[in-house]
């Protein structure tokens, strides 16, 4: 195991090092959290399907696999549905904006409002908790290295995320999950996808030994199916994580063709998780949990030093979403609730980095607390999905393409489903597929009719966004130039 750890102790200090050299190229804003909008196609592409594939998609998706066989890749094939359809419908759009969050692309649609600052709200909970489900990820990873106690391991992977990416914010973000793009290729698709189907003893093997609905493309069911393209696709098309890695591109070329690319990669990722799971079936047929499967194949079947790189790919696939989720979460907290309650005083560049740094080192101290004291993952993440999709989609991709929705419809839209969800969880049950189904529904209703009655959108509000749109807005003015590549 000496030389496992090695491996892992190299990574981390490389993390560190990392983290230390962005932090001398990100001396604005701009630079420090969408890195200048200046990375060219493989960054970006790297970058994005990182931050995308997660300790969920790595180890949650061989759990599935594990569970259901290849229809296990579904949740996770979702994930890059998202993503190929942002990046080749709405992804050239929104990096012409030019802006930071989410909820400042509702401040221009709609000309401002209270919508802003509650869906900076709903916002802010759910990259908080997807950064805190990501950050216990660790307790499962560092077990298996070191045996280590559960609030050691979150407190020691929280750390070191929460250091590189305060220092160098998404300069230092973007190096570290471009690193951790190429240990995931290597450790999960090159090293341990053609192991485990090896020790299994081939794909004959693996139908012989397991019922052929294993082997069935729909057999996880079809209700499980439509309820991971309501979550996670729609989900990619609006998230703040997603969104601010979108804001990086150079240009929106970068951003519709790195995407799909990226998005490209997390279909074959999905099939190969769901696959080393259906391998890890027959070699283990009764773990007493499915996620487990995951530490066991690599535990056991791996050889030394292959072992430590397949973990510093779980490694990898936690900290990319953790600290995408951490930035996101710090930028949503300080420039849509914080600087707005505070009536946004004017701020000096070196100041703005400052207080973005602040923010995450703050955020980053809360998801650590957070993951210390949570009980139910699942069930705090479902809560955040379930209001980001019930309550933002409708007025969020309203806004994109139909030019009648107003600030009104768009408050409507967002308290009516946000609502909607609270109280349908509340009667069904957290887990329960009705409160997303109904809330959106709900949504939906409320911003169409709400909208309908309501006097248009000003003419002036509407004309300064397709400026905005198509680049050619003044307010660009401000934002540094990007550097030749």
């Amino acid at each position: 195991m000496a030389v496992d750890y090695t491996v892992i102790v190299v990574y981390l200090a490389g993390m560190l090092a990392m983290g230390w050299w962005g932090m001398r190229r990100a001396r604005s804003k701009s630079e420090f959290l969408v890195a200048g909008r200046r990375l060219g196609p493989s960054l970006y592409s790297g970058t994005m399907a990182a931050i995308v594939l997660g300790g969920a998609s790595t180890i949650g998706g061989v759990g599935l696999g594990y569970q259901y066989g290849l229809s296990g890749a579904w949740m996770v094939f979702t994930i890059g549905l998202g993503l190929l359809v942002l990046s080749v419908f709405f992804s050239a759009r929104i990096a012409r904006l030019k802006v930071y969050t989410v909820s400042e692309m509702l401040d221009l649609r709609y000309g401002g409002g209270r919508a802003g600052i509650i869906s900076g709200v709903v916002m802010w909970a759910y990259t908080l908790m997807l950064a805190v489900t990501s950050t216990i990820a660790y307790a499962t990873i560092f077990d298996v290295l070191f045996d280590m106690p559960r609030t050691v391991a979150i407190v020691l992977g929280g750390s070191i995320v929460v250091a590189y990416s305060t220092l160098g914010g998404m300069w230092s973000i973007t190096l570290t999950d471009m690193v951790q793009f190429v240990v995931k290729t290597v450790g999960v698709l090159l090293l341990l996808l053609p192991i485990a189907v090896v020790k299994a003893g081939g794909f004959s093997e693996m139908k012989a030994q397991l019922p052929t609905e294993y082997f069935d493309p729909l057999g996880i069911g079809g209700e499980t199916i439509f309820t991971y393209v309501l979550i996670y696709t729609f989900g990619m098309l609006i998230g703040q994580d997603i969104w601010q890695r979108v804001f990086t591109a150079r240009s929106d070329r970068t951003a519709k063709w790195g995407g799909t690319v990226a998005g490209t990669y997390c279909l074959a990722y999905a099939l190969a998780g769901a696959v080393i799971g259906t391998a890890a079936r027959v070699l283990y047929p009764k773990l007493g949990s499915a996620d487990d499967a995951f530490a066991t194949i690599v535990k056991d079947e791996l050889p030394v030093g292959v072992r430590g790189l397949v973990l510093a790919a779980a490694l990898a696939a936690v900290m990319s979403t953790s600290s995408g989720a951490l930035i996101a979460c710090a930028t949503v907290a300080n420039n849509d609730i914080w600087s707005r309650l505070r009536g946004r005083a004017a701020e000096g560049e070196r100041d703005e980095v400052q207080g973005n740094r602040a923010f995450i080192l703050l955020m980053g101290l809360a998801v650590i607390a957070t993951a210390i004291a949570i009980d139910n993952v699942v069930e705090a993440l479902t809560v955040a999905y379930n209001l980001l999709v019930g309550g933002l989609l409708v007025p969020i991709l309203g806004g994109l393409v139909w030019k009648r929705g107003t600030v009104h419809g768009a408050l409507a839209s967002v308290v009516v489903g946000g609502l909607a969800v609270i109280v349908l969880m509340a009667t069904y049950g957290i887990l329960a597929n009705e409160p997303v189904y109904y809330g959106l529904l709900a949504s939906l209703a409320a911003y169409l009719a709400v909208s309908l009655v309501t006097p248009a959108t000003d003419a002036a509000v509407l004309t300064a966004w397709r400026e905005r749109l198509a680049g050619r807005s003044p307010e660009l003015a401000s934002e540094p130039v990007p550097a030749p590549r």
